[in-house]
């Protein structure tokens, strides 16, 4: 129907993108990315850090690359 998704969905160089994880009352929120485009590399723990993690991927790199910048 939808396709099989992996089990691991860790961005990689073949699979790049932001990977974005809420905390919970016993786990602090995680994220991570992998540009398709230039091929930097990231990753935080954290609420705010996950915030600018957020923030920096997607000024910088994956839909702005899309965008031309």
């Amino acid at each position: 129907m939808f396709g099989k998704l992996p089990s691991d969905l860790t961005p990689t160089e073949d699979r790049p993108g932001l990977r974005v994880r809420g905390g919970t009352k016993y786990t602090t929120s995680q994220g991570d990315y992998v540009c398709g485009s230039c091929g930097a590399q990231d990753r935080a723990n954290g609420d705010s850090d996950v915030k600018a993690l957020v923030s920096d991927y997607t000024d910088n790199h994956g839909p702005a690359h899309r965008n031309g910048r």
